[in-house]
């Protein structure tokens, strides 16, 4: 039997408590993590990143470790986090948003603009253009994201007035996020 020390965490137990028996609902954690069992194991929890995140998009989160939240910006992808981590927990290869981790974007189904109130914050605030407004007849607008421009940065979650817009991932990873975890 492996018992939690002050420097692990028992992830199995941590997920049967969540109510998580398949290890889906993880975490999300600062950009360019390593896969989650090897981040737990070198992250020493020392808030580097935390305290490197100018955003402020980065918390002490379930077990001390870092975590994301989008409820006053998105991540603008600088790399100070990246930066900051002298354990190894965070890596790039190639510091770009577009592999810095594989959570895009989805409208959720109590979107203002889908229940046809005129809405589109998440779309005004995506740099990248991966949000679109489709017209549908009688006038309504209805939002589209595409996967491949979206780089999961959060900006849309941060300014949506019914948080009605979440990061998940996609079913099918492009090659180039299937690589990076």
């Amino acid at each position: 039997m492996m018992r939690a020390t002050p420097n692990s965490v028992d992830i199995h137990r941590r997920q049967l408590l969540r109510g998580d028996l398949r290890g889906n609902r993880l975490p999300m954690r600062p950009p360019w993590a390593r896969p989650e069992p090897e981040f737990n194991r070198l992250c020493t929890r020392c808030d580097d990143c935390i305290r490197a995140c100018e955003p402020g998009i980065l918390f002490r989160g379930d077990g001390g470790f870092p975590e994301v939240r989008f409820q006053e910006s998105g991540c603008d992808f600088c790399g100070d986090c990246l930066t900051a981590c002298r354990t190894g927990a965070l890596e790039a290869p190639v510091p770009a948003p577009s592999v810095a981790w594989p959570w895009r974007a989805r409208i959720q189904p109590s979107c203002l603009s889908l229940r046809g109130i005129v809405c589109r914050s998440c779309g005004d605030a995506c740099d990248t253009d991966a949000i679109h407004f489709r017209l549908q007849p009688g006038g309504r607008a209805e939002p589209e994201v595409d996967t491949e421009n979206c780089n999961g940065c959060g900006e849309c979650l941060a300014v949506c007035p019914e948080d009605a817009v979440s990061l998940e991932r996609p079913q099918s990873l492009s090659p180039r996020d299937e690589e990076n975890r």
